[in-house]
């Protein structure tokens, strides 16, 4: 029982000490998300658009931003975007919006975005979202993987390959920390899009294919030794 219970304050510790920001120009929507978060035991800070939410991250800090993308005066994307520059990398971002093609999906990835939750969606499936992400972000800290000269800080979230530093988009740093903690596996596209997405998206999207190639593009291209490589009709590989 007694190591119940400290199982159960570690677990609260994780996931329920957080503040969040709920940014959407539809007040029901942030209203609903508000009740629910809080009754799980999250702190909850609300804004119905892009500038007040600045307004609140300037005066406050937070923990995770959940973010809709279509919204009057400043979008989602351009907010991220404006965080992402002002603030880094360390809060993670969830987009929400009712777009849900690849090319909608890759905007508010390449924008900043850590993941994206397409409407209408279940508070459950939003709540897990919050806790994965949350849970990333603790086991990153301060954490160096490393690929023959290629290295990945997970705290601060760059590569330096080995002289050349690398800038990382959160969803490229995502991609690149699981092929790195993976090296010698193959990894099917199903593969990535569940553990990299957290997600299951329709199997025809190529959102895989576009950010490898993103990811080879920093870290191969510029290289005559390449660690990513294609294993025709299974995925990809990673090895020196």
């Amino acid at each position: 029982m007694r190591d119940f219970r400290l199982a159960f304050r570690m677990m609260r510790e994780v996931y329920k000490v957080a503040n969040i920001l709920v940014c959407d120009d539809d007040k029901d929507i942030v209203e609903a998300i508000g009740i629910y978060l809080e009754q799980e035991g999250y702190t909850v800070i609300k804004a119905y658009d892009g500038v007040e939410a600045i307004n609140v991250l300037r005066s406050q800090p937070v923990d995770l931003l959940i973010i809709d993308i279509i919204m009057p005066g400043m979008n989602g994307l351009e907010l991220c975007r404006l965080y992402r520059r002002q603030y880094g990398y360390l809060v993670p971002v969830i987009m929400l919006t009712a777009l849900g093609t690849t090319e909608d999906i890759v905007k508010g990835l390449d924008a900043g975005a850590d993941d994206y939750l397409v409407k209408p969606f279940s508070f459950q499936e939003l709540e897990a979202r919050i806790k994965a992400i949350l849970r990333r972000g603790r086991e990153d800290s301060a954490r160096q993987l490393v690929c023959d000269d290629l290295v990945l800080n997970c705290n601060s979230r760059r590569a330096r390959r080995g002289e050349a530093e690398i800038d990382l988009t959160v969803k490229e740093y995502r991609l690149l920390e699981y092929f790195m903690t993976h090296q010698g596996l193959v990894l099917s596209r199903l593969t990535l899009l569940r553990d990299v997405w957290d997600k299951n998206f329709d199997t025809n999207t190529n959102v895989v294919d576009v950010y490898v190639n993103y990811l080879r593009g920093k870290i191969d291209k510029d290289f005559s030794k390449k660690l990513i490589h294609t294993v025709v009709g299974s995925g990809y590989i990673m090895y020196a």
